[in-house]
């Protein structure tokens, strides 16, 4: 085998912070460090897809396809690469082809160079969609799998060498420029690597590509053993934002191989210095970086196998459920739930699916409550699930009217009818810009909110402009009132002094009254709405409050108020958690008040209905 100088892909602006800080880094911070990235001799640079797509509009208020244009502007001699999840695009479901036609084209023509294509049930009929269109647009098609294990190494019936060979062939068959083994785990061992790596080239000439998490330890090591079998790209990042549950750092794999054959030329000065400047940024993200632990790495992940991007999200979607001291229960559920579910890839949509629905069995009991995406991927909407269903789930799920087919769709987009024209007519009154209709066709409660926000229908949320409102004279501690579960913490700046502060509304938990509630025109915007004096009143006899379990977005009612209910009957969807969750009735009854309108930021015990039984 000739050697060549091992190429390296740096993922700080996409995975890393992904990874480590659930996707909060601005681009503010980024685009100062861009130009000197672009000089290091990056073989590609991840800058987009992923959560950074969903992260941008939901959280940060801003445009990701902007974000992108400013890279491409920034790093015009690095090619930029991003991750596509298959038909589900940057999303958590699957959409019609013309949205996956239309994003493919745009994300093309914003700057993206290179994309990498993945389905989290490695079911290759998903990918087809998307592969073509990258093909039509003259892009770089990289077509990977994602690695799991259902033990703590590689082998056993399902995921063996076997496995991985054939689906590679699939991969290089569908049209391939480059194959990626996509370990998101952290479960890659060193000699499976150096195996695998050794058996993908052996079998095709294709350039493989490597993408590990250093979450169990191992990722450094792997990562050298894939070297020596024959790598030929390695995912690396800047130290501040690598290990963990991030990738391998870029500094010490350079330095390790300087000198050889495999060195790949890059300049470890500059790379240090890009690191410090990296460094100084980092201390206003510490609310979002994951909790400390007296370990770096976690072995757990042999166990529970929960990949980097979700376990920053799990912890902060526990924390807004004031529920984060049950992670522990949450983390022995999930290898349960992933055997219910046929042992899929964890990895986005299919992470969230199964995290998600472990939150909801440590919560609220084992499958109480079915989200609604895994009731589509029982239905067979995601495709062939790579093992048998539980009978437990099945079994469960039809009792309550799911459809369980004895096959999937041999492709599942076949069975999506078109949604980009209804999405242009969504915004019509809004925007007519392509990039603004995606944003709206892939999020439409979140995405909808930022359009309305970004062309100034609607200020944005108060927590966003809370740190810049002046404030009232200064009242001692000891007289304030109580902090109320709606404080947020803030960074502020003095000088060369920094200081984290809680903010609080004035009034805490006590919202505005039922009557000045938002109207569903105004209300479906998505503004957050302050708890309603339902939220905190006692419900009067034969009232049953219907609360949000956790912090989420109304997104449908599917009842009137007036309307006869029986006990299960679905009431309104919400989205928490990445997930739509149906809620349901708790008893038989009327409904006799129905208080967040749709698109409406709902906090944790909310009361979203009221049932006069």
């Amino acid at each position: 085998m000739t050697l060549t100088p091992l190429k390296l892909s740096d993922t700080t602006f996409r995975d890393a912070h992904q990874s480590l800080m659930a996707t909060r880094l601005r681009t503010e911070d980024m685009t100062p460090l861009a130009e000197a990235m672009d000089s290091i001799g990056f073989y590609s640079m991840e800058v987009w897809g992923g959560a950074t797509f969903d992260s941008a509009t939901r959280f940060l208020l801003e445009d990701p396809w902007e974000r992108l244009r400013t890279f491409k502007s920034l790093m015009p001699n690095t090619p930029l690469s991003m991750l596509l999840r298959g038909q589900s695009l940057v999303g958590y479901r699957n959409y019609a082809d013309d949205v996956v036609d239309a994003f493919v084209e745009r994300s093309a023509e914003n700057g993206i160079d290179i994309f990498r294509v993945f389905d989290a049930l490695n079911y290759e009929p998903n990918l087809e969609r998307a592969a073509a269109a990258v093909k039509r647009a003259g892009k770089h098609l990289q077509l990977a799998m994602c690695y799991t294990v259902t033990d703590v190494r590689m082998g056993g019936p399902i995921y063996n060498l076997d496995y991985y060979r054939s689906k590679a062939r699939n991969l290089r068959d569908m049209g391939a420029d480059s194959i990626c083994i996509k370990d998101m785990g952290g479960l890659l061992a060193p000699y499976d690597a150096f195996e695998i790596v050794s058996a993908l080239k052996e079998d095709s000439d294709l350039p493989v590509q490597l993408h590990c998490h250093y979450t169990s330890g191992m990722a450094s090591m792997s990562a050298l053993k894939a070297v020596e079998a024959g790598l030929d790209i390695l995912d690396v990042c800047l130290a501040p934002l690598a290990l963990r549950t991030s990738q391998p750092a870029v500094e010490p794999i350079a330095v390790t191989l300087g000198g050889t054959e495999r060195d790949p030329g890059v300049d470890v000065e500059a790379l240090l210095d890009l690191g410090e400047r990296l460094e100084s940024v980092l201390p206003k993200y510490a609310e979002h970086m994951q909790p400390t632990r007296a370990a770096v790495i976690d072995p757990g992940v042999l166990k529970h196998q929960i990949p980097g991007g979700m376990a920053s999200n799990m912890v902060s979607q526990l924390r807004e459920a004031d529920a984060v001291d049950r992670l522990g229960e949450v983390l022995e559920e999930i290898p349960k739930t992933r055997a219910d579910l046929g042992y899929p890839p964890l990895v986005t949509p299919m992470s969230q699916m199964v995290g998600a629905q472990a939150v909801s069995n440590v919560l609220f009991g084992r499958y109480v409550a079915v989200s609604e995406p895994v009731k589509e991927y029982v239905s067979g909407g995601y495709g062939k699930p790579v093992s048998d269903l539980s009978d437990e789930l099945v079994d469960k799920l039809k009792g309550e009217g799911v459809e369980v087919p004895d096959a999937s769709p041999e492709r599942p987009g076949d069975v999506i009818a078109p949604e980009l024209d209804s999405a242009k007519e969504a915004v019509a009154g809004l925007t007519s810009d392509i990039d603004d209709v995606l944003i709206y066709a892939l999020y439409p409660q979140t995405g909808e909110r930022f359009l309305r926000i970004k062309h100034g229908v609607e200020s944005a949320p108060v927590e966003e402009e809370a740190a810049a409102a002046p404030a009232s004279a200064p009242q001692s501690a000891t007289t304030a009132p109580a902090r109320s579960s709606r404080a947020r913490r803030f960074n502020v700046y003095v000088g060369d002094q920094f200081f984290e502060v809680d903010v609080d509304p004035v009034g805490g938990d006590i919202g505005i009254a039922p009557s000045h509630r938002p109207s569903t025109s105004s209300a479906r915007t998505g503004v957050t709405a302050q708890g309603s004096d339902q939220a905190t009143a006692q419900p009067a006899e034969g009232e049953v409050q219907v609360t949000a379990p956790m912090p989420g977005i109304l997104v449908s009612l599917a009842v009137e108020v007036g309307e006869q209910v029986s006990e299960g009957q679905a009431l309104l969807v919400l989205e928490a958690m990445k997930m739509q969750n149906t809620i349901p009735s708790p008893s038989d009854g009327t409904v006799s008040s129905l208080p967040v309108a749709p698109g409406v930021q709902v906090a944790r015990s909310e009361v979203l209905a009221v049932i006069q039984t």
